[in-house]
């Protein structure tokens, strides 16, 4: 494998490795949304 095969290789890997991370952290870091105490919260009139 060439050098620029190589050097091409690694930095795909990293790009998606770090996307990958970053949208984990996303996920984990969220907030969570306030839940209807019961079923007439959920209505609109």
């Amino acid at each position: 494998m060439s050098g620029s095969a190589i050097l091409f290789m690694v930095v795909v890997q990293l790009s998606v490795t770090i996307v990958t991370a970053y949208f984990f952290y996303r996920v984990l870091t969220t907030k969570k949304k306030p839940e209807p105490d019961s079923f007439t919260d959920n209505d609109d009139s």
